[in-house]
């Protein structure tokens, strides 16, 4: 079937009948009977000019015991060995020819051959998983590792570039892929400042003019993402700090220095002192997560550590945030006598989603599902590394909905109840073809 380019067109893509899209049973075959990559969301019309490049029953199928098995073995960052074999000897059985990155795990992969001139399009996952137990008890897929855990949705994302990749090949094979496609497995996302920076090291941009990513959000739909232009996640970086002074007796805390004070007043003071120094529209915070100090009731200590984060909305606020947050400890710490030492740790710049990637992928979602499968989504502060491929090249983050329809219990990333409906790996399937597609540029 003849397609249309929304990107280079004004064609208008006309509706037609509606393919409910249902989620997938405990069996891994999914519900609602058979769907393609040209479903649209729930109850919502599919276009009629569809995109080449359908997902078969059985590579669905295939797809969802893929991410069962990863669910099951999880794997922390920089030691995903048998996450990184598994993706790389699919690949391999597609005909594909992957390279392991120089860390010794995550991976790329070019799909097509590249010309050498126009920019590639990368679809990036993540494949790491968290130090926390799984808690679902009523699932077959449940994790094999102790206190280790899919609850990310990084097995989805892992799987949706794998999906979209095994789609592609074949559409290469037919002579129908336009442009060579990089697919970007990468490790260590969840360990600060994120495996992304060791795997642009690797060259994976080499020859990528624009990346794409998608985060599982189980606040939004299933058969739905969410897009943004501009920030979508928070800057986030590690704070450690370390007051020392004499110490002494609680009975005469004026002939010393106070350090239990000065290490609570550090604590107050320091987030409301960069209030009256940041504009308000950065969003700056400084939380803290760890204040340690003393051993015994009528002993004032002569050490103590804070541990924190600190977050912020925008770029320019990220940048000056390390001399910013040092003075302001200094100056509080001085106030009460102590001796203070800042180690202020970069993590993660704020993901900015560049605005003609956005319009790719709003025409890859609407080309698929429609414009109703695409909604609004707002600023997370929560850091991503995908930010770090952002300082090279043009990018964007989608927002994948995985949350059941009509689901209420409220699930969230980062516990170990975690789930997806896994209709959502067809939506991210559907999402990177199509925009693997429509990425018609010109060097």
């Amino acid at each position: 079937m003849d397609w249309v380019n929304p990107l280079t067109s004004r064609a208008t893509l006309v509706p037609t009948d509606a393919v409910p899209a249902g989620g997938a049973s405990a069996d891994g075959v999914p519900a609602g009977g058979a769907a393609t990559c040209g479903a649209p969301a729930t109850g919502a019309p599919a276009p009629a000019d569809a995109l080449p490049g359908t997902l078969s029953d059985e590579l669905r199928n295939e797809l969802i015991a893929f991410r069962r098995d990863l669910h099951m073995h999880p794997e922390l960052g920089n030691q995903e060995f048998r996450t990184t074999a598994a993706v790389k000897a699919r690949l391999e059985r597609a005909g594909l020819k992957p390279t392991v990155l120089a860390t010794g795990t995550g991976l790329m992969c070019d799909v097509g051959t590249w010309d050498g001139e126009t920019p590639m399009l990368a679809l990036r996952a993540d494949i790491d998983a968290l130090p926390i137990p799984d808690t679902k008890a009523s699932v077959p897929y449940r994790s094999t590792v102790p206190e280790r855990a899919h609850a990310c949705g990084h097995d989805v994302h892992t799987t949706t570039v794998l999906g979209a990749g095994l789609v592609l090949a074949e559409l290469d094979r037919q002579g129908r892929l336009p442009h060579a496609v990089r697919l970007i497995f990468q490790p260590a996302e969840e360990v600060l400042p994120g495996g992304a920076p060791d795997a642009i090291d690797s060259g994976v941009l080499a020859g990528v003019g624009r990346i794409v990513g998608v985060h599982c959000d189980p606040k939004v739909d299933v058969g739905r993402i969410g897009l943004r232009v501009g920030p979508i996640t928070s800057a986030c970086d590690r704070l450690e700090i370390t007051l020392d002074g004499p110490g002494g007796h609680t009975a005469r805390p004026h002939l010393t220095t106070d350090l239990v004070t000065a290490a609570a007043r550090v604590a107050v003071d320091v987030p409301a002192v960069l209030a009256r120094r940041v504009d308000a529209r950065s969003g700056l915070a400084v939380t803290w997560g760890r204040l340690e100090t003393g051993h015994a009731c009528n002993v004032i200590p002569q050490h103590a550590e804070l541990s924190g984060t600190v977050r912020c909305l925008d770029l320019p606020a990220w940048r000056a945030a390390p001399d910013l947050v040092s003075a302001a400890v200094a100056e509080v710490a001085e106030m009460h006598g102590a001796k203070s030492t800042v180690d202020y740790i970069r993590g993660v710049p704020p993901v900015v989603n560049d605005a003609e990637s956005i319009g790719l992928l709003d025409a890859a979602m609407t080309a698929r599902r429609g414009p109703y499968a695409i909604e609004d989504t707002e600023q997370s502060l929560g850091g991503e590394d995908f930010s770090w491929y952002l300082e090279h090249v043009p990018g964007a983050m989608a927002r994948l909905g995985v949350r059941p329809v009509g689901d209420t219990r409220g699930l969230d990333l980062h516990r170990g109840d975690f789930d997806v409906d896994e209709e959502a790996i067809t939506v991210g399937v559907e999402l990177f073809t199509a925009a693997a597609l429509l990425d018609d540029r010109r060097p």
